[in-house]
């Protein structure tokens, strides 16, 4: 159900505005993906003298609980303030200082505390970063913006490649020059984006405004969308590698890391190209629709996959399709919220479909993998993503 048109509608933002904001949600991409994914990591093996897969595990739950408390109650004291910008320039410096600090742990435990405080600093940034997003795009821009959100993942995995190039810089310095990039991404939008906030966006809504709760009907099937395909997504990019070598036994790791990182860069024009569609034709969710559709048809393509070609190729148009999925449902989330006096709050609670998957992620491969092998998995994950696009199908004219 879409809110009754303003007589008003609120000014479109600049195109400059445009650009600087998804820098600085690169920014936020930049701050996490090259810790989480390597630099951690390998931090742990350093500590303890070898991988200690156990050790990493617990970092990386009890981060992501942090994560997923400190975005809702941060969203929700920058609901409470009425401004961002602060908060996302205290959570930047914060977030900087303890992510040098990570690289100067001296045990496990040590570590493990730095980055759960890590991660609070981190959304101190990230959640009224996104939460802005929602106070300065009006609808008509909200699908070019979740396409130029496909910037952010595929600028965190160049990061992580950049940061861990060898000879580039001395180990011990990888973490500062990750909090360098960061800054430069995301200062641009802090300073200059004074004066950007839409009143109109805004304004207070309250339930008496949608008496048959259609509006809640529609936030729990995005909600449920979203989950669906982040679960098929997060196990792709846990099990990618050991699948390929399935198929093609001694498969280089770096070969794996490079198509991720290539699947992340064609998928930003595809992004922005599909958001803009939807811009011109009022057509909010028919991309996410035929995104999920196509997630489904890669992960079958991959199910039935003999040869690494094939496979690869599957991989490849499922992978994009989420990345597109992924980008464009995080703007059109903004648009379908109920209240905006509680937009941080409310986008802290969709902040779970970027954690709740990481805990579902290893009982299902635990219960299908060693019985059923991975073709079973990936079905299973095509059936989430079909069943995502049911969802959205089911709403799809109301917003």
């Amino acid at each position: 159900m879409s809110r009754p048109a303003p007589e008003n509608p609120p000014e479109r933002q600049p195109r400059w505005f445009l650009i600087l904001f998804a820098l600085a949600a690169a920014g936020g991409a930049v701050g996490y993906v090259p810790l989480l994914t390597v630099l951690l990591p390998q931090r742990i093996a350093d500590l303890q003298g070898g991988e200690d897969v156990a050790a990493l595990a617990q970092v990386t739950f009890l981060g992501a609980v942090m994560a997923s408390l400190a975005n809702i109650v941060v969203g929700w004291l920058s609901d409470r303030s009425r401004v961002r910008r602060p908060w996302i320039a205290a959570g930047l410096i914060a977030s900087n200082v303890l992510l040098i600090a990570v690289g100067e742990a001296r045990s496990v435990s040590e570590l493990i505390v730095l980055v759960m405080v890590w991660q609070v600093a981190l959304n101190l940034m990230l959640s009224p970063l996104m939460a802005w997003a929602g106070d300065c795009f009006p609808d008509c821009q909200k699908g070019v913006l979740g396409g130029a959100l496909a910037l952010a993942p595929a600028l965190g995995a160049l990061a992580g490649s950049l940061v861990t190039y060898a000879g580039l810089v001395d180990p011990g310095a990888r973490l500062g020059l990750v909090a360098v990039i960061v800054s430069v991404l995301v200062m641009p939008a802090l300073v200059l984006g004074g004066g950007r906030v839409r009143p109109a966006l805004m304004a207070p809504a309250f339930a008496s405004l949608d008496p048959l709760h259609i509006r809640d009907r529609v936030v729990l099937r995005m909600w449920i969308a979203r989950l669906l395909v982040q679960v098929a997504e997060g196990g792709m990019f846990a099990f990618l590698l050991f699948w390929l070598r399935s198929l093609a036994p001694g498969y280089p790791e770096n070969g794996a890391a490079n198509i991720f990182s290539a699947v992340l860069v064609c998928a930003v024009p595809a992004s922005l190209i599909a958001g803009r569609w939807s811009d011109r034709h009022s057509r909010p969710v028919a991309p996410l629709i035929s995104a999920a559709v196509m997630c489904a048809t890669g992960m079958l393509i991959m199910a039935a996959a003999q040869t690494l070609d094939f496979a690869i190729a599957g991989y490849v148009m499922f992978a994009i399709a989420a990345a597109i999925f992924l980008a464009l449902h995080s703007s059109q989330t903004l648009r379908v919220l109920p209240a905006p006096q509680h937009r941080g709050r409310d986008l802290g609670l969709f902040n779970l479909t970027n954690t709740v998957p990481g805990m579902v992620m290893p009982w299902l491969t635990v219960l299908l993998v060693p019985s059923f092998g991975f073709g079973a998995l990936f079905v299973l994950f095509a059936c989430l993503s079909l069943a995502s696009a049911a969802l959205l199908a089911g709403f799809a004219r109301r917003v």
